[in-house]
């Protein structure tokens, strides 16, 4: 409720004249508040065909995964769509799960 846009802006005000970086030491981050977030937009992850057919969702291994880790990656249907892959908690997730208001904005239509 408090990420407010002025919020937000004033951040990364701030972060410009002190950046810093957080820290990932043994699958936790020194900041619980952080959100870090890995990908790559500059390789093809749904050009390439090992005769298994055209991938459906990119996912990573188990390296580098800790709770709160989101991973960005280029969506399957192309025109500036984006892939999430993103770790939680089981007890996180279940409770986004039940959140009816979450899951309506999850779940929207493709088409929008």
């Amino acid at each position: 409720m408090n990420h407010t846009d002025k919020e937000a802006r004033k951040w990364i005000e701030s972060w410009v004249h002190s950046p810093c970086m957080p820290r990932v030491n043994d699958g936790e981050v020194s900041d619980p508040c952080s959100i870090l977030i890995g990908g790559s937009h500059r390789f093809n992850m749904y050009g390439n065909e090992f005769g298994l057919g055209k991938p459906l969702a990119i996912r990573t291994g188990s390296a580098n995964k800790f709770d709160g880790k989101v991973t960005m990656n280029p969506g399957s249907e192309g025109g500036g769509s984006m892939g999430l892959e993103i770790c939680l908690q089981s007890h996180v997730m279940t409770s986004l799960e039940s959140d009816m208001e979450f899951m309506e904005f999850a779940s929207l239509s493709r088409s929008l």
